[in-house]
């Protein structure tokens, strides 16, 4: 018997017709990664999900997207960089 696919999520970041302008920049961020590596949505589903405030969202998805070129970076764990952003921004 073959798995059933997981649906995608529905978020503002997540969906196509929501127009880039209209989302903050950690969403930008967010889209841009689900689009260019779908295989990492639930990393990036962590850190929007995570209780952070903005700034401190911004700063994890930030690290997490630059992480993704630099092998053996410790922010490609989102639960790294999520923890990072709390301990470096209040």
């Amino acid at each position: 018997m073959a798995a059933a696919k997981k649906k995608s999520r529905s978020t503002r970041w997540h969906r196509a017709d929501t127009p880039s302008e209209d989302l903050d920049p950690s969403e930008q961020m967010a889209h841009e990664i689900v689009v260019e590596f779908s295989d990492l949505e639930p990393s990036v589903v962590r850190i929007m999900d995570a209780d952070l405030t903005a700034a401190q969202r911004q700063h994890a998805i930030s690290l997490f997207q630059e992480s993704l070129g630099n092998h053996g970076d410790p922010h490609r764990d989102p639960r790294r960089a999520i923890e990072v952003a709390r301990a470096t921004i209040d």
